[in-house]
């Protein structure tokens, strides 16, 4: 009778048979420590191994020393000072999300565990036009980088440049267009960034003040990507009605500073906009065909994230806060606002696709993780109502969910040759202080999720494509060198995982989850997750520079 581990073995030899390897683990390589048999680190012992380039699984062992791979082959003689089985098991380079917001409660909680537990050891934050500095004199990727290394992450951490901090920082709040001086200063600051190391830069524009940038201005402070050959990564304006003409726009920004585009988790929201699937990814395929460094990012979830006053106008937020506010209630403003917001309502189904998420306010906790119609309608209030006295109660600091998008689109995005995955959420813990809310699931599942879901159980793609666009694909994206791929001399950032088991368990009503499935992962050759739980003490994780 066929083992379940032969089974798997069996499965994933026949499955990448056919598919050319253009590996470095094509052949067994040591370095002379390893033929001189002295003792590794770490080996990780007959796994079928998917170095991340999309080739085919092959039964080899890897040897680990000094926190890189110093030797892949089959039954390597080297014995670590600590082992790990990997019989029956994949083992894989290190998850890198393109598109991460983990940053955020690194200093409350640098465990990261809802990333590390996805088999995550990379995340890319600075995403959607917001990063922790700006590039200023006084503000500099330097400083952040040694504060963040000081935090002894559990994952590494590299970072954008966000436009709208920089922005923020230049003008303000304000909607207006930027002076020549004030671009010049813009573009001084993303050249500093990227000089220091920051791996791109990133826009949102559906949010304040990044919305206020037309495309000229943008192009013109993505100038100093080109000759490093960085890439622009943008939240588009619009994914629902305008998402054709956004693709556009961000296409023109990239050709405009002549460098690279990442489109940011790439959707169509809206039932009437499921059409638009394949016109989105032609647009990117034209601006490849004429030249262009153009990809994708996807999350695999039919609801996005985002803010409550995502469902409200951008130019009712010119100002600030207090300005949207007063706004609300201005018999000049007030019905415009309100009928543009309940368009946006009805384009994603209602209030009940709209589940609250965060709240500032203690007294209205009670709302996180209802959808917004239902509390509504407890509270007997109309639901627009509602969403504007949360608004005001919280000055602006409401979270929400947006269920939006078509299950079958996302088999067709995570699938695409362009495209690669990534969660757009947080890192957060299911115990400490980072516990807190009724955040997006994908914080806890997103990778897991599609090697479960959209590998296994919907055949969206075959295994070795998905982990190719979780490692090498976003490794050389952000131009992270030594990541991405189990080759002699890399960064040991490696998973072990089950692939007839691996699954998110992390669910809208409870985001308090962590995937099964995930065995065993290492960071700068530092076993962090070992048996599916989390390794104590100090994080080996640091912050990674853009070669």
């Amino acid at each position: 009778m066929t083992t379940r581990r032969e089974w798997v073995r069996d499965g994933l030899l026949l499955a990448g048979a056919a598919m050319a390897t253009g590996a470095a683990t094509s052949t067994a390589l040591a370095a002379p420590w390893v033929r001189r048999r002295q003792d590794a680190d770490l080996v990780v012992r007959g796994g079928l191994l998917l170095d991340g380039t999309g080739g085919a699984a092959r039964e080899l062992d890897v040897a680990v020393q000094g926190g890189r791979i110093a030797a892949v082959g089959a039954r390597l003689a080297a014995r670590g000072r600590e082992e790990i089985d990997a019989r029956g098991m994949v083992v894989s380079p290190g998850f890198i999300d393109i598109h991460s917001h983990g940053d955020g409660n690194l200093r409350e909680d640098p465990r990261a565990a809802s990333a590390i537990r996805q088999g995550i050891t990379t995340i890319v934050v600075g995403a959607d036009g917001s990063s922790r500095f700006t590039g200023d004199a006084d503000d500099r990727f330097a400083t952040w980088a040694e504060r963040t290394d000081a935090l002894h992450p559990a994952v590494n951490v590299a970072s954008m440049v966000g436009l709208g901090s920089v922005r923020g920082r230049v003008i303000g709040e304000a909607d207006r267009r930027a002076t020549p001086a004030e671009i010049a200063r813009m573009t001084a600051m993303v050249e500093r960034a990227v000089s220091e190391g920051a791996c791109g830069a990133s826009s949102g524009l559906e949010y304040t003040p990044g919305a206020f940038a037309d495309t000229a201005e943008l192009a013109a402070v993505c100038r100093p990507l080109a000759a490093r050959r960085l890439s622009y990564a943008t939240h588009m304006r619009n994914e629902d009605d305008q998402l054709l003409e956004s693709i556009d726009e961000s296409i023109a920004v990239a050709r405009g500073a002549g460098c690279g585009l990442q489109v940011s988790h790439l959707k169509q929201q809206g039932t009437r906009n499921w059409s638009k699937l394949q016109p989105s990814l032609t647009r990117i395929a034209q601006a490849r065909q004429a030249g262009m460094d153009a990809w994708f990012d996807v999350y695999p979830y039919v609801a996005y994230a985002t803010g409550l006053t995502n469902l409200f106008p951008v130019w009712a937020r010119d100002g600030g806060t207090d300005a949207f506010l007063a706004r609300l209630d201005s018999a000049g403003t007030a019905a415009r606002i309100r009928t543009e917001a309940l368009g946006k309502v009805e384009l994603i189904g209602g209030w009940d696709n709209v589940q609250l998420s965060r709240v500032a306010n203690a007294a209205d906790r009670d709302a996180e993780g209802k959808r917004l119609g239902a509390w509504a309608a407890s509270r007997r209030e109309e639901p627009y109502e509602a969403a504007v006295g949360l608004l005001r109660r919280n000055r602006l600091d409401v979270g929400m969910l947006g269920f939006a998008m078509s299950e079958e689109n996302l088999d067709a995005l995570l699938a695409h040759p362009f495209g690669m995955v990534c969660s757009d959420g947080g890192a957060f813990a299911i115990d400490g202080p980072t516990r807190r809310g009724s955040p997006h699931p994908r914080g806890a599942g997103a990778f897991a999720r599609v090697l479960g879901r959209y590998v296994r159980e919907r055949k969206a793609l075959p295994l070795a494509d998905a982990v190719h666009k979780m490692t090498a694909r976003p490794a050389a994206r952000v131009h992270l060198v030594d990541r991405g791929r189990i080759a002699v001399g890399l960064a040991a950032d490696l998973v072990v995982f089950d692939p007839a088991t691996v699954a998110d368990t992390a669910s809208f009503a409870n985001p308090f989850q962590y995937p099964v499935g995930i065995r065993d992962v290492v960071v700068n050759g530092g076993v962090a997750v070992r048996g599916g739980e989390q390794a104590g003490g100090d994080g080996r994780g640091r912050v990674l520079r853009a070669s």
